[in-house]
């Protein structure tokens, strides 16, 4: 035999066939991980109805009086959840505060109306607010510098604060300036 005889006989002897899927093994794991996920959702939801629980003391909120007044600004965009004051990850969940939606915000000479389809809505009286300002995240949702509108207010016991993004972010410096100005115009009137 010559060598080359001899390699394609040794190429030959070393062809095995092709393994078969183990599909027993294959659907185990998938079933295995199927669960898993199922799982760590359950947990997901146990976790935010404790939270729910937990903040149970929260009032129920506030809504519009029947007469708010004239509009002064009006915006649509994202309601992106409300934290405790200062502590941007802590979610508030009580009486729909950590559910996301879109949002309707009206300022008036009352305080802030805020309207959200699918969700609760709710009313800052302008005795309750404290502050607003721009800033980058609040509770899951970080944007650019400035792409937030974030409202501090008070409700009970507690300090809040309640994340906007307008569909025009530009119109974010007019809302801060006009909130704290009604609430610099609250103070100076009650110190009288």
């Amino acid at each position: 035999m010559t060598p080359a005889t001899l390699l394609a006989a040794g190429l030959a002897a070393e062809k095995k066939s092709a393994e078969v899927t183990d599909w027993a093994a294959r659907a185990g794991w998938l079933v295995g991980l199927a669960l898993f996920v199922a799982l760590v959702y359950w947990l997901m939801r146990e976790g935010w109805k404790w939270r729910g629980t937990l903040q149970g003391d929260l009032p129920e909120l506030p809504t519009a009086p029947e007469e708010p007044g004239e509009a002064r600004l009006t915006m649509s965009g994202r309601y992106h959840g409300s934290t405790t004051a200062g502590q941007w990850l802590d979610r508030i969940v009580a009486h729909g505060l950590g559910t996301r939606s879109r949002v309707e915000l009206t300022l008036t000479d009352s305080g802030l109306d805020v309207v959200r389809p699918g969700a609760t809505d709710f009313f800052v009286p302008v005795a309750q607010l404290r502050e607003a300002r721009l800033d980058k995240g609040i509770a899951g949702k970080v944007l650019t510098e400035g792409g937030l509108l974030v409202v501090t207010w008070a409700h009970g016991e507690r300090l809040i604060d309640s994340g906007f993004r307008s569909d025009r972010a530009a119109e974010h410096t007019e809302w801060v300036d006009a909130i704290n100005s009604m609430i610099n115009k609250t103070e100076t009137e009650g110190a009288r």
